[in-house]
């Protein structure tokens, strides 16, 4: 595992943005050539042992990371939790993970099978949170797990990686709404999630969310290539509780919205 979460961090942004060529336009865009803030960074994974939620997390847990948040999305049928730093420039962690047994005899062989095939010690090793696939699948599997969750596809085509990340807005020189944000992005011709509206949620939850959509990129499957959604790029604005303090958590209403960003509506 690493034992330093800027190492961690920065490896993860570089596979991210090999994924996501629309990132690094996305930087310049708002940074202005300076660093920008990570709101959190999120990971998709199963709810099998070898590749559980807590599996992932304890890489962040070895880093100082605690436990903040639970949450279930009963639709998808997912559960996740989030993780905080004591240092709050460190950005959180967002790990969801799909309840396998909750779908049909087919997507779970094609999980079970995939999961089978990562070394039993891959998960432990230091390089795991960006390692990408450890299995093949067909094209035709692929399009079984779309059928019933987009979320196991994109698993399926991409792995263990970051899903996305997310620019602080609260932390930004330019910004103070995150609808100047999106107005910014869109006339950069960037497309934004529109489900649940353009932005999600807002000051009464304490927190407002807006995403892209996922840039598209080749996946080589095992019997052919096809070009689909790869990772995409979250807006977060936090909003103070009545103590004055920044909320730290998540709202599952805006993340279930948040997670169509990489919808697959592809003609195969």
């Amino acid at each position: 595992m690493h034992t330093n979460v800027e190492t961690l961090f920065s490896n993860l942004w570089q596979d991210y943005v090999a994924m996501t060529p629309s990132a690094q336009k996305v930087h310049q865009l708002l940074g202005d050539g300076n660093e920008l803030i990570n709101d959190h960074v999120a990971f998709r994974t199963f709810n099998l042992d070898k590749v559980s939620l807590d599996k992932l997390a304890a890489h962040f847990l070895a880093l100082g990371y605690e436990e903040k948040g639970q949450y279930n999305f009963e639709q998808k049928k997912l559960k996740a939790k989030h993780f905080e730093h004591a240092d709050e420039t460190k950005p959180k962690v967002f790990i969801s993970e799909l309840l396998v047994e909750e779908f049909s005899p087919e997507v779970q062989a094609i999980i079970a099978k995939m999961v089978d095939a990562v070394p039993a010690d891959a998960v432990n090793k230091e390089d795991f949170l960006y390692s990408g696939t450890h299995w093949k699948v067909s094209s035709s599997e692929y399009q079984t797990l779309l059928n019933e969750s987009e979320y196991a596809a994109w698993v399926s085509a991409w792995g263990f990686r970051a899903n996305h990340f997310t620019v602080s807005l609260n932390h930004l020189k330019r910004f103070t709404m995150l609808a100047e944000v999106n107005d910014k992005l869109k006339e950069a011709g960037f497309e934004l999630n529109t489900s649940g509206g353009e932005i999600k949620g807002g000051p009464e939850v304490h927190l407002a969310q807006s995403s892209t959509m996922a840039d598209k990129m080749e996946v080589v499957f095992s019997d052919k290539s096809m070009v689909i959604p790869s990772c995409f790029y979250e807006f977060a604005q936090r909003f103070p509780l009545p103590n004055g303090k920044l909320y730290s958590g998540f709202v599952a209403a805006s993340a279930d919205k948040i997670f169509e960003s990489t919808n697959a509506n592809i003609a195969m």
